[in-house]
């Protein structure tokens, strides 16, 4: 048995979660991959794969062994592609996890130049805005708005997001139109909830201008997690919101959105590539860092401030 290729298509199995899915992914046999497997099972005297006609499922023994496994497979590409030429086109699968409207409007849309660049490069790419446990889910790295909680991670600073406050000419026509922040916190006026996930909560939102700072909270009928779900939300008119410019642009040029308070300012929310401190930086890794800061140069430029690394 070569141990490489049982460690290979075990990891397959798994994240496909079908024999003959992983099998074909290997361009080898159904029977193959199963005897390998069997093999990887035998050598290691514990059941990996719960099996039943339906679907396969890790046991406790076998979700320990995936992730070393993972990361053992990782290393390995990395070493080969340390080497010549392979250096020059680096190859191999990364797990990136990125914001939804990040994904859909920035990231995907500029993917073909960059696989074009990279062709060897299989991205598997998270789209949420939840909290990742890069290490738990062997999740590579992750692209996050706000400022970093998690101080034992690595993070590189790619971008600044300057938001800006927006509703709906709905929302306006049946709210009327705010003329200072404060009046958000009035009972007539709704915003468009967003949850973070780091805690579930909403958290106002600190303005300057004229002179004064206020902390804007406001009251919401509809609080979600999701990006996308809070853009959708605000040109529903379910409320006033808060959008970098990036997602803002061609609602405003098609007039679904109209600005709010445009003498005051917000904080830029800083946004990082995060990566965990024991994870390899990888060739892959880093050229996929590198190209989300080129990215970020053009649509939320760093507004003053280094990376941090």
């Amino acid at each position: 048995m070569d141990r490489f290729d049982a460690m290979q298509a075990f990891a397959r199995v798994v994240e496909s979660g079908s024999f003959t899915k992983a099998a074909e992914t290997l361009h080898i046999s159904k029977t193959s991959v199963t005897q390998l497997v069997q093999q990887l099972e035998a050598r290691l005297r514990v059941r990996l794969l719960n099996r039943t006609t339906r679907q396969v499922n890790l046991t406790a023994d076998g979700a320990v062994y995936y992730e070393r496994v993972v990361r053992l497979l990782a290393d390995m590409d990395d070493a080969e592609t340390g080497l010549s030429s392979a250096s020059v086109s680096p190859r191999g699968r990364l797990r990136v996890d990125v914001p939804s409207p990040l994904a859909r409007l920035i990231l995907v849309p500029a993917l073909p130049a960059f696989h074009a660049q990279y062709p060897d490069i299989q991205l598997d790419m998270g789209v949420s805005d939840r909290t990742v446990d890069l290490i738990g889910e062997t999740v590579d790295c992750v692209v996050r708005g706000g400022e970093l909680t998690d101080q034992s991670l690595i993070a590189r600073h790619v971008g600044d997001l300057q938001l800006r406050v927006f509703a709906a000419p709905s929302y306006l026509e049946r709210a009327g139109t705010p003329t200072h922040p404060q009046e958000l916190e009035d009972t007539h006026h709704r915003i468009v909830g967003f949850r973070w996930a780091r805690t579930g909560k909403v958290f106002p939102y600190a303005m300057r201008g004229d002179g004064e700072s206020v902390n804007v909270l406001g009251r919401y009928v509809l609080a979600v997690d999701d990006g996308n779900a809070y853009l959708a939300a605000g040109l529903a008119g379910l409320g006033v919101l808060w959008l970098p410019d990036y997602m803002s642009g061609p609602h405003l040029a098609r007039g679904e959105l109209v600005p709010l308070f445009e003498t005051w300012r917000l904080d830029p929310m800083p946004l990082y590539v995060a990566f965990p401190p024991n994870r390899h930086v990888s060739i892959k890794l880093r050229v996929f860092i590198d190209w989300v800061a080129e990215l970020m140069k053009e649509h939320a430029p760093v507004a003053g401030r280094g990376d941090s690394q």
